[in-house]
């Protein structure tokens, strides 16, 4: 990851492997920005820290434990709180901007 080179997002998104495999962009500070594809149902999950969605493209919901499931259409943003349990389901393709740490696992702590 060079870090004064433009990043293109279209670009990556056409390179991620399949759904639910996150690929790395940039750092910044103490943050990574990653992108993904969404699609389907993911697993009930938390994290230690914040974890920021940007929907990219198409859309999706964020079912967090206990409250209404949120849907994100592109250019929406969304930061799940640390320790909130949740899950991501994208009933077709859809493409999120991740922002968290560099040691966040995709499926949880």
């Amino acid at each position: 990851m060079e870090q004064d080179q433009p990043v293109s997002i279209p670009a990556a998104v056409a390179k991620l492997p399949g759904p639910w495999e996150p690929q790395d962009l940039v750092t910044v500070n103490d943050a990574i920005v990653r992108v993904s594809r969404l699609e389907g149902e993911y697993e009930w999950h938390q994290h230690r820290d914040d974890e920021l969605f940007l929907c990219w493209d198409g859309t999706f919901r964020v079912e967090i434990d206990g409250r209404d499931p949120i849907q994100l259409s592109p250019g929406d943003l969304l930061v799940v709180p640390a320790g909130a349990r949740h899950r991501v389901v994208a009933p077709s393709m859809a493409h999120t901007v991740l922002v968290e740490r560099p040691e966040t696992k995709a499926r949880g702590d």
